[in-house]
């Protein structure tokens, strides 16, 4: 693979981020947004792996107005305290993720993407919190996303004024989420209330719940781990692009 960090211009800085292609040819764009415990090895070996489908992915740092990462340093995450810990200090940083921050970011990201993949309309994968950010960059930018997919996604149908679920409308790309059944930011009503929504904006996607698997059962360094979910996840994605992004 060939990978590195790279910086991207935004409004409010430079955000940086880790950027993997199989090689120096054109491939369309995927845009990687990562969870809260922020870019590390893992996300480098998840993005790698959709890359070499044939992919050029661009994973960024979105927490980078507070520094490059770590930004907090990650703790033991077999440790329920130490991660308890770790949301604490990480939780003003994700409320700073308002949707309009969302939707700056996401168009520059979107502009580098353009810079160094294939012309045409991108796709997006986030990871837990990665989701909703995912979302609202498709939700501003809807003619440049082809294609947005979910992994145990989390708050995507609140009571809030701000949840996702009410701006279906402004989400055109086709849709898979992943969910976890065993996921307190996502229950199955929430999901249902979710995917109503869809449904009532006529969307294009598909929901499934894994049954078993638990918030983050993507991530090979946490402790909701689970292998058969992430190959599933894997597998699901890779159909999606090959649908969206041909």
């Amino acid at each position: 693979m060939h990978s590195e960090t790279v910086e991207i211009p935004t409004a409010d800085g430079l955000a940086d981020a880790y950027l993997t292609r199989p090689d120096d040819q054109p491939h369309p764009g995927v845009l990687y947004i990562m969870d809260a415990y922020g870019l590390r090895p893992t996300i480098d070996e998840m993005a790698d792996r959709i890359a070499a489908d044939g992919y050029v992915v661009l994973a960024p740092n979105v927490f980078y107005r507070a520094g490059r990462p770590p930004v907090v340093p990650l703790p033991d995450l077999s440790d329920p305290e130490q991660r308890a810990g770790f949301f604490q200090s990480i939780r003003p940083l994700i409320g700073q993720l308002t949707p309009e921050r969302l939707a700056a970011d996401g168009g520059a990201y979107l502009d580098y993407l353009t810079q160094v993949a294939s012309p045409g309309p991108v796709a997006i994968t986030g990871y837990c919190m990665g989701a909703r950010v995912g979302w609202w960059v498709a939700a501003a930018h809807p003619d440049r996303v082809a294609a947005l997919a979910g992994f145990h996604a989390g708050g995507m149908a609140t009571d809030g004024t701000d949840s996702p679920h009410l701006r279906a409308a402004n989400v055109k790309a086709e849709m898979y989420f992943g969910f976890a059944d065993q996921d307190p930011s996502m229950t199955a009503e929430q999901i249902a209330t979710f995917e109503r929504a869809l449904q009532d904006a006529g969307a294009h996607f598909r929901a499934e719940v894994y049954e078993g698997a638990r918030h983050g059962y993507t991530m090979a360094d946490g402790p909701a781990f689970d292998e058969s979910a992430r190959e599933r996840h894997f597998r699901a994605l890779r159909e999606l692009l090959e649908r969206t992004l041909g």
